[in-house]
């Protein structure tokens, strides 16, 4: 119970990390009129969740409750998110998290971490900035997964209701859908290798990299 508070405030949509400014690629396929509707969102939206979010993102926060050293992890998303904005969004909702972590649940894990950033020896990503934060409140590793991947699907979800655009209703229906593809997430990562990290579908890669030279746009990835 100590820490269930403090996960529902790090997961909430409200938490200002700048999550509102980043369809992570889905934009691109609206601008190409591939998703248009509740049914095609939801067939990115789960490629996004058992790809990008377990490959990376997720095995990220595995090896970091692991003891992975923080540093290096912070290196392998640097060099496997290799799409541009990708990965300068994940360091701009990271850096906001780290000062975010620091105010409201300081720790000496998550203070080396953000001292590794400031002296250039880390670039900050969002997930291993939350990892650092859940684990030092004790947040079992399962959980504080499950609750990563959702808030983000939660995010991207509310930004696909803006951009294509989808009723709230429908916005509903695409949450509880995907919090299946969550849960088999969460089991995915478990058993996933060091090998399989940043194993991506060159399609999500390719509309990311897309992205930055479309004509118009909402969103900053």
């Amino acid at each position: 119970m100590t820490y269930q508070l403090a996960l529902q405030q790090l997961c909430d949509s409200a938490l200002p990390t700048g999550a509102f400014a980043h369809s992570f690629g889905f934009e691109t396929y609206v601008d190409a009129g591939v998703i248009f509707d509740e049914g095609t969102f939801g067939v990115w939206l789960g490629a996004f969740i058992s790809q990008q979010l377990s490959y990376a993102d997720g095995l990220a926060i595995r090896f970091l409750y692991e003891g992975r050293d923080v540093g290096e992890l912070d290196s392998l998303l640097s060099a496997s998110l290799l799409p541009r904005q990708v990965r300068e969004a994940s360091v701009k909702m990271g850096g906001r998290l780290l000062e975010i972590g620091t105010e409201a649940f300081p720790s000496q894990q998550l203070g080396l971490y953000r001292d590794l950033v400031t002296h250039g020896a880390a670039a900050g990503h969002q997930p291993l900035a939350f990892a650092v934060v859940a684990r030092s409140l004790g947040v079992p590793q399962a959980e504080a997964l499950a609750a990563y991947l959702f808030a983000a699907v939660t995010s991207v979800t509310q930004n696909a209701i803006r951009a294509i655009p989808l009723g709230q209703n429908a916005g509903q229906r695409l949450l509880r859908t995907a919090a299946d593809g969550v849960v088999a997430a969460v089991e995915r990562v478990a058993h996933l290798t060091p090998d399989d990290f940043g194993a991506v579908s060159p399609g999500l890669e390719i509309s990311q990299m897309r992205h930055e030279r479309q004509r118009a746009r909402m969103f900053m990835s």
